[in-house]
């Protein structure tokens, strides 16, 4: 199950825990359709790529992380190491997910 991030401090918290573990942020909405087709494909990466971390924030709930991160449209991944992004994309695009986990992991 991925962990779905309530407010700033617990976001912080788990980005520091990780360190230089992978880190992919989920941005979705509850009522995005492209966001409901990739979220059992999401869970799935989760469960096979055990040495990243995979968090889910929802646009509605922490519109204060969504605007620091520049989110403007749903799903957007967020790529994070270290702290620092890394790369990001917008869409419900599994192949591009995959790859991108691939190649920054």
């Amino acid at each position: 199950m991925i962990p779905h991030v309530k407010d700033k401090a617990e976001l912080d918290t788990k980005l520091s825990d990780a360190g230089s573990q992978l880190v992919v942020i989920d941005f979705h909405a509850t009522w995005c359709g492209p966001c409901k087709m990739i979220a059992p494909k999401l869970e799935e990466l989760a469960n096979q790529y055990t040495d990243i971390l995979i968090l889910k924030v929802d646009v509605d709930e922490c519109e204060d992380i969504a605007m620091e991160y520049n989110i403007s449209s749903m799903p957007t991944f967020v790529f994070i190491k270290n702290k620092e992004v890394i790369t990001t994309f917008s869409g419900a695009n599994y192949e591009k997910l995959k790859q991108t986990i691939d190649s920054n992991k």
